[in-house]
């Protein structure tokens, strides 16, 4: 197969650890239940323990910025995101998996404030499409990709293996393959992987997938473009049909859907290190504000309370106590 074991190794995180108590169903048909900590403990044992440290998404750079909405999204959505007001927005830009030197995939998190004080959440990577469908599928590549000790790479028969049961992991290395990788954070762009609902005032749900397209996509960028800003994204929002899927990651909407402008992020200033606020934000895509939902995706539907335990996790571990143990929502 080439390369392509090593690139699904290096996307490890995908799907941006995450799960609720629910059936994760296999590719054999099978059910069985996957909990928060079971997917925890298979990243861990994968990649190690870090104390006080994310497991996924390491190495962050947290920044500000702002958010301007358009008319043409309020038509879909009635959220107050798509108002026409500034609106100020915190940033976390990151490389994939548990390894700061990783540059093969990277995600930008987004925690919006709106006017009233509530929080929208958009957590992107800069691929179209996830590795694998379904939660248990994400937890049986985290173990394939497991570095074997005595070269430090993933076993090659296990890979193989985990790719011959799970053929939908190759869509999200196609992609890769195909597409010229960016210098950067600033010139990167941005996925939002599942599909969501906006809901309009009317109440009509518009099934959608977004992409942050950056400005300067074709200009040369270094890694360190983001200090110079400002640097700015047109946030394009894809509107499906009927027959699109709106509950598989793997399966990308095709470039023809109805698309517009939703509006433009605007990244002014880089907090240097790793903010406070940044650490203290869980980036979870399940936080939303009124006027969009989340769709059927089961992987979507499985982040928010692993969020929550990782994040009781790592504070425990920073602080040396036994962690707390977190249920539901």
């Amino acid at each position: 197969m080439g390369a392509l074991p090593k690139s699904i190794a290096a996307l490890i995180g995908t799907a941006t650890i995450s799960a609720v108590p629910l059936l994760a169903t296999s590719t054999a048909g099978a059910e069985e239940p996957l909990t928060p900590s079971q997917v925890i403990h298979t990243f861990e044992d994968t990649f190690d323990v870090h104390p006080g440290q994310r497991m996924n998404h390491a190495g962050a750079v947290c920044a500000r910025g702002s958010f301007v909405g358009t008319p043409a999204a309020s038509a879909l959505s009635r959220s107050r995101l798509f108002a026409g007001d500034p609106l100020p927005v915190l940033t976390r830009f990151s490389v994939i998996g548990g390894n700061v030197s990783s540059s093969s995939a990277r995600e930008m998190a987004l925690e919006f404030r709106l006017p009233d004080g509530s929080l929208q959440h958009m957590a992107m990577l800069n691929t179209p499409v996830l590795v694998a469908a379904v939660p248990l599928a994400f937890n049986e590549m985290i173990k394939a990709v497991k570095p074997d000790p005595s070269t430090g790479e993933p076993d090659q028969a296990r890979l193989h293996d985990f790719l011959n049961s799970h053929p939908d992991a190759f869509a999200q290395s196609n992609f890769i393959a195909a597409t010229a990788s960016a210098v950067g954070y600033a010139n990167s762009s941005y996925f939002s992987i599942h599909t969501f609902r906006f809901i309009d005032a009317e109440g009509r749900t518009h099934f959608v997938r977004w992409r942050f397209i950056p400005e300067d996509a074709e200009k040369p960028a270094t890694p360190r473009a983001l200090q110079r800003g400002p640097v700015r994204w047109d946030m394009i929002v894809y509107v499906g049909d009927p027959d699109d899927t709106t509950d598989n990651a793997t399966v990308a909407w095709p470039e023809n859907r109805q698309h517009f402008k939703a509006g433009t992020l605007t990244i002014s200033k880089v907090t240097p290190g790793i903010a406070d606020d940044c650490e203290k934000a869980s980036f979870d895509p399940l936080i939303v504000a009124d006027g969009i939902a989340p769709s059927d995706d089961p992987v979507l539907l499985f982040r928010s309370p692993t969020y929550a335990s990782a994040f009781v996790d790592r504070l425990s571990q920073a602080l040396g106590s036994p962690p707390a143990v977190v249920v539901g929502r």
